[in-house]
């Protein structure tokens, strides 16, 4: 009987150890398969300084060719209306209204007239997902009352609001045609928003319009991108600023450039040596440009297709969910992480600000 016993123990121990030892192997293979992929991802992803180089041309070249004449370049180069910039003596009370991919913030500043010298409250608030497809009538008029609410809890006399009309500088984030420094019609929209009855409407006017709604007596001052903006004051604050760059939902770039190179401009803007030009590059695109097949997948199931090329590669709305299909894949490899978040299966779920 203890012989049998001891056998039997000795066959289970046995059992064990093989499934154990099978399961370790199984591990280590399906880690090693995890490494390729992480691999071939990095390989995929690489930007060694040749093909860096190879962008930089191909951006160059494009610029050119958006300077040159509107619908040229995946660059729109789009003319501001810019160009009498801060000095840093400019003083004063003034509203801002910043809206942006994912929040709206309202801002109200006081300038005394030093450079280094900038007061201001910003009250933020994240824009509701549903009014990214709704209508114009309906963003602009939670703009609108979000701007009244901030600005009668921020004076002093709320009254004195309602009598001394006072001015905003709007900055819009997504591409717009300006006609002048107070106006401009949308081109598209980016970073998610399909408003489709706002493409060539008066960004400007549909605001006054909802301010006028919302019984506010302000009016559009300024009609800039928020790139243009981060532009004008960082200018404020150094004299010698030439351009900007902004990292968000989208990215975007804006510099100054010599009012001559702006061949579209047909010679409008003559009385002007420089003018801040607003790229809009988040729809440049180059073969050399590092794109894996996470990227052409995620490209597929956007809703805006072979568009914002540049900005899918890099910016936070889409950044969250490159990695949510590299983990996926991970997890499709290594059977320990079979239980991963559903989260992983469903598309845009997983952004720069979700946790898993």
């Amino acid at each position: 009987m203890g012989v049998v016993l001891v056998a039997g123990c000795s066959l289970g121990v046995c059992v064990v150890a093989a499934v154990m030892v099978g399961r370790s192997v199984k591990r280590r293979r399906g880690w090693k398969r995890v490494a390729k992929v992480v691999e071939e991802f990095e390989v995929a992803c690489a930007t060694p300084l040749g093909r860096l180089r190879q962008v930089v041309d191909a951006m160059a070249i494009e610029m050119h060719a958006g300077l040159a004449s509107d619908g040229g370049s995946k660059l729109k180069m789009l003319i501001t209306y810019v160009h009498n910039l801060p000095t840093g003596r400019e003083r004063g009370t003034y509203y801002a209204l910043d809206l942006g991919g994912t929040y709206i913030r309202v801002l109200r500043i006081k300038l005394a007239g030093e450079r280094s010298s900038v007061r201001h409250v910003v009250h933020e608030q994240p824009i509701p997902h549903h009014l990214l497809t709704s209508t114009s009538e309906e963003l602009f008029d939670f703009v609108a009352e979000s701007l009244k609410t901030f600005s009668e809890s921020e004076e002093d006399d709320p009254q004195h609001l309602q009598m001394e009309k006072r001015e905003l500088g709007f900055t819009f984030s997504f591409p717009v045609q300006q006609r002048s420094p107070l106006s401009g019609t949308l081109i598209k929209w980016t970073k998610g928003f399909s408003i489709k009855d706002m493409i060539g409407k008066d960004i400007s006017q549909c605001l006054e319009q909802a301010l006028t709604r919302q019984g506010l007596n302000m009016k559009v001052a300024a009609l800039i991108n928020d790139t243009v903006g981060t532009f004008v004051l960082s200018h404020y604050l150094d004299k010698d600023t030439v351009a900007a760059v902004t990292f968000g939902t989208g990215t975007n770039a804006c510099y100054l450039e010599r009012s001559d190179a702006i061949i579209k401009s047909h010679g409008l803007l003559a009385t002007s040596e420089f003018m801040v030009v607003n790229m809009e590059w988040g729809n440049f695109w180059s073969s050399h440009l590092p794109r894996t097949s996470y990227d052409v997948d995620l490209d597929v199931e956007s809703c805006n297709l072979n568009e914002q090329g540049f900005e899918k590669l890099i910016s936070g709305l889409y950044l969250g969910d490159i990695v949510r299909r590299v983990l996926l894949r991970v997890s499709q490899e290594l059977e320990a992480l079979a239980f991963a978040s559903s989260k992983l299966h469903s598309p845009f779920t997983l952004t720069y600000s979700t946790h898993l």
